[in-house]
């Protein structure tokens, strides 16, 4: 048999097609030849050209934070998400508009703003509503943002382990959820009832709803899978045991950077706000040998939003089981006190009392920002403190300080443990590993004949075993300060 073609007839708009797909192909050859001569084609999307408005509302009651403050942190939140800010604008209001929140005059002024910058983005620093946004995004012809959703976009891109990006989408769709404006009534799946009497079936924005709350759901449920796997690791380390030290504070107070120095870690640390988003564990020795886990937590922030707060609880929840709370506090900055009160308000929220609870230890950052009389000054205030509430001021970048912040933490870690002398044998080596694994030891001295002589520290749990293991135990009543290792 002979084989037979079956040639197609070339349609019309084959002869475009290929001469296209020549063009297309000589076009990337140009492209790579260039490229070959170490000229690079940057491909990326070029950047969002931003303007950012802080409103600032006449108010009786002065605030805590002034608006040239709130303006440059929002500055801040727009730089970390990579916009290009062309414009940052302080807008007083005497009152809230329901439709635009701003007044006519102002949105006028900020519409010329926009078109004069080129700008594509409008970060309002404040809450909106839907109606608010729409409205603004007709008025300035460019997209609106407020402060809750820039937050978001933040998260979204921070966020790297699984039950990071969970809880970030989860807030994120909460949030979505009740932005869904009624544009999309011409998309009507059916007409419910019969003839004309019966009203529309499910439009659009039913159906999106729906579709938003049922992925919503499905996050609920594997969130609640990663809270068993955490609580089944948060036991594991409980019967290690090695307590726990947290680090919490406003953002970009410096605490991934006091993590590092203080673990030898090489966690994310630079100089914008929310750079680290998840939660890091790391090993740290205290100064006479004792192990314990230091926990960078993600950082608070001025009116953090309530989706925010509702889906990290999981991962603040490492705050609350923690044996020692270190809240670091950038003091160098002009809004500190604020900045500190905007913290402790979160850690109420959490169940932690910032004024009584014997856990918590304030440091103050950043000391190296400032010059030496305000360092004396802080110095001076410190020590009017009493004695269990008293500040650490360190320095996360030069280190200055942290001796001091370690022993403080061993200090309040030993609460409670009481202290023994323990006599071994020359040859006991493996007794003397033992202690060393499972006791703080203090001191360490040789007799004459060879024994050894160890004075440790241990929780009130394990001083049954230690006297079953060794049976030259004895009590001291030697202050713990007095005390130096070997």
């Amino acid at each position: 048999m002979t084989a037979t073609r079956t040639r197609r007839r070339r349609a019309p708009g084959d002869d475009r097609a290929s001469s296209g797909r020549l063009i297309a192909i000589e076009r990337d050859e140009r492209l790579e030849e260039h490229a070959g001569k170490g000229q690079l084609i940057d491909r990326r999307a070029p950047p969002t050209r931003a303007v950012v408005v802080t409103p600032a509302l006449s108010s009786r009651t002065p605030s805590a934070r002034t608006p040239e403050a709130r303006l440059e942190e929002a500055v801040g939140l727009a730089a970390a998400i990579d916009l290009v800010v062309v414009a940052s604008r302080l807008a007083p209001l005497s009152e809230i508009r329901p439709a635009t929140y701003l007044g006519k005059g102002k949105v006028a002024e900020l519409a010329e703003l926009v078109e004069a910058e080129k700008a594509e983005l409008v970060v309002m620093d404040t809450a909106l509503s839907p109606v608010q946004q729409r409205n603004l995004e007709k008025e300035l012809k460019a997209k609106v943002l407020d402060r809750t959703g820039l937050i978001l976009e933040i998260f979204g891109r921070r966020a790297r382990t699984k039950e990071g990006v969970l809880q970030v989408e989860h807030a994120h769709l909460t949030w979505q959820k009740s932005r869904l404006v009624r544009s999309w009534t011409h998309l009507e799946r059916q007409r419910g009832g019969f003839g004309f009497l019966g009203g529309p079936g499910e439009t659009q924005i039913e159906a999106d709803r729906r579709v938003i709350g049922e992925r919503i759901l499905k996050i609920e449920r594997e969130l609640a899978q990663v809270r068993r796997t955490r609580g089944l690791h948060r036991a594991g380390r409980k019967r290690v045991p090695y307590p726990v030290v947290a680090l919490v504070g406003y953002t970009n107070a410096g605490k991934s950077t006091l993590f590092n120095r203080l673990t030898k870690a090489e966690v994310m640390a630079a100089d914008m706000l929310f750079a680290t988003l998840d939660p890091t564990l790391r090993e740290i020795r205290l100064p006479h040998g004792a192990h314990a886990i230091l926990s960078d937590t993600v950082g608070f922030i001025s009116e953090l939003p309530t989706q925010l707060v509702e889906a990290f609880r999981a991962t603040l929840e490492e705050v609350l089981e923690a044996d020692v709370i270190l809240h670091v506090r950038d003091i160098s900055h002009e809004d500190a006190d604020a900045q500190g009160a905007d913290v402790a308000a979160v850690l109420s929220d959490l169940g932690v009392d910032p004024e009584t609870d014997p856990r918590l230890i304030e440091v103050w950052n950043k000391i190296d920002a400032l010059d030496e009389h305000a360092r004396e000054m802080l110095t001076a205030t410190a020590a009017r403190r009493e004695e269990g509430k008293r500040p650490l001021l360190v320095s996360a970048l030069t280190g200055a300080g942290t001796d001091q912040l370690l022993e403080r933490v061993e200090q309040l870690l030993s609460t409670g443990r009481e202290t023994l002398v323990v006599t071994l044998g020359a040859g006991d080596g493996a007794g003397e590993n033992w202690l060393y694994s499972r006791s703080d030891v203090l001191e360490r001295s040789v007799g004459d004949d060879g024994a050894v002589r160890l004075t440790v520290r241990i929780e009130p749990q394990r001083v049954p075993g230690l006297r079953r293991r060794f049976p030259s135990v004895e009590e001291t009543g030697a202050p713990e300060q007095e005390l130096r290792r070997a």
